[in-house]
């Protein structure tokens, strides 16, 4: 049958209406039917009405069904109904105008794509709704019922970055979202535990409010530590001791005659940094503020505070010939071309700042300017030392598993480890902790945490180690259960995509609602 909603009808007639789509005129044919309120079943009719039905479309094109309903009276005299309205199953509902085949259509168009982009399909498919039409239904949906959930997953997910955050809870059996609550401290975590009890084991980030919520609302429950979340903070400490012993590796500079040593050929810009740096250290002796040293010397204040900053004068000579050994410049692939354009007799930063403009230099004029500034008066730039490698490659290599680096990346990282102690300890350290990571052989924390605290070439490391105490029992958890917020992270990416879907706009209860029910 074309349409087996219609069963049981007794059809009228069918009638094509053009642009209009089809329309089918019915009548119902039976002779009794139960009261919605008391469930007495009446055989006594009262009267029929028109009731205008949207089915789903056929062929891409609109069906509209008449139905000729008939209205009975309640045998119950004590029902307040008086009378009711019979209802066709899979094809009628109280209070609707739309087939449960439609509705279903319209609902699953809904949730997949939101309300302008499921208005355009709902249309292309002969099923015409407004984007506020979808979006009442999805708000008319049941939420669901969530069962016993034992091991739940928690994070935190911005719903207006900067501004509003919401708390994701999913059961990690199932993988699915079971709520979303507005707000993303303890106490929303721990009103949700207490009204659900039975959760055993709960997989949070390291953040310190989703642990005092589990500990206040599920004191029994086991928590466990994110290793994701623990590998991510180790990977920060790691490129923040990556940057500060950056400067270890710089290359020593290409040798040179003796008459040309830049130091010997800077010796007037070394005269004047130490005359300035007596000056500078005497007057702040004596209590003058930096705008009075300024003033009395004719440097800048930034000058000033730098001369007050560095330790010696020979600290500040070295960082002028040198170069800083922390951050690395954007100039650095260019200074072996200035200078051998210097050597040439290019006096001219504006015509050097194009020419290594025209090579890919894509910074600014000012920085050649100020690189080349303190030399002028030397006559003859320093000898350009290889540039040390970036922070984040030490770090990348540090981090990488030694059988996934290639060969240059392998010999580098020999070369790094030999040169500076300290990054050759962190390297060892990471090592370590990978493995008890990778293994989960919690076991090993008490052990690896010694060895880093112990370390006291490694600052950063001490950072971390004292994170993980902090946490300890969770993170040790984390360390030896299987569980983890895997399946959180990724269904934070799928809410994500629910937010683009309806372009940032949707509040709060529609976001929530579109969550649990995709």
């Amino acid at each position: 049958m074309l349409f087996p909603q219609l069963e049981g009808l007794e059809i009228v007639r069918v009638e094509d209406r053009g642009a209009e789509g089809i329309q089918i005129t019915a009548r119902t044919v039976t002779v009794s039917a139960a009261c919605r309120l008391c469930g007495q079943v009446s055989a006594s009719g009262h009267d029929r009405y028109p009731r205008r039905l949207r089915d789903l479309p056929c062929g891409g094109r609109a069906v509209e069904i008449v139905v000729s309903a008939r209205r009975f009276r309640c045998a119950n005299a004590a029902c307040p109904a008086g009378t009711f309205a019979e209802q066709l199953p899979g094809l009628t509902a109280w209070y609707q105008r739309r087939t449960p085949g439609l509705r279903g259509l319209l609902e699953t168009a809904a949730l997949a794509l939101a309300g302008r982009a499921g208005a355009r399909l709902a249309a292309a498919a002969g099923a015409a709704a407004s984007r506020h039409t979808l979006i009442r239904l999805v708000r008319a949906m049941p939420d669901p019922e969530p069962g016993p959930v034992t091991v739940l997953g928690a994070d935190d997910i911005a719903t207006s970055r900067g501004q509003r955050y919401a708390t994701v809870l999913v059961d990690m059996g199932t993988h699915g979202v079971i709520d979303l609550l507005p707000g993303r401290d303890g106490d929303v975590l721990a009103g949700w535990l207490t009204a659900h009890p039975g959760v055993m084991v709960i997989c949070r980030d390291r953040a310190g409010g989703y642990a005092d919520g589990a500990a206040r609302g599920a004191p029994g429950a086991v928590q466990v530590a994110d290793r994701w979340h623990l590998w991510h903070n180790l990977c920060e400490h790691t490129r923040k001791t990556a940057a500060r012993h950056r400067g270890c590796l710089a290359g020593p500079a290409p040798p040179q005659p003796a008459a040309e040593d830049p130091r010997q050929a800077a010796s007037a810009l070394a005269r004047a940094i130490r005359e300035h740096y007596g000056q500078v250290q005497a007057l702040h002796a004596q209590g003058h503020p930096i705008s009075a040293i300024s003033g009395h010397t004719g440097l800048s204040r930034q000058a000033v505070r730098r001369y007050l900053r560095a330790g010696s004068a020979g600290e500040l000579l070295s960082a002028v010939l040198d170069g800083p050994r922390g951050r690395p410049s954007p100039l650095d692939p260019w200074k072996p071309y200035l200078r051998q354009r210097w050597d040439e007799g290019c006096r001219s930063a504006t015509v050097l700042h194009a020419e290594i403009r025209d090579r890919g230099y894509p910074g600014r004029y000012a920085t050649v300017c100020a690189w080349l500034r303190p030399f002028r008066r030397a006559g003859t730039l320093p000898p350009a030392a290889p540039a040390p490698p970036a922070a984040r490659d030490i770090a990348r290599w540090i981090l990488t598993s030694p059988g996934n680096l290639d060969t240059r990346d392998q010999r580098e990282l020999a070369r790094t480890r030999q040169q500076c102690p300290h990054l050759d300890a962190l390297a060892d350290h990471v090592a370590e902790f990978a493995k008890i990571l990778t293994g989960r052989q919690g076991d090993r924390l008490d052990g690896w945490l010694h060895d880093a605290e112990n370390d006291n070439g490694q600052p950063d490391l001490h950072s971390f180690a004292r994170g993980i105490r902090h946490d300890y029992e969770a993170v040790r958890n984390g360390l030896t259960l299987h569980w983890s917020s895997g399946a959180v992270e990724g269904n934070n990416c799928k809410i994500k995509h629910i937010k683009r879907l309806m372009y940032g706009r949707a509040n709060f209860d529609l976001l929530r609602k579109m969550t649990l029910l995709n």
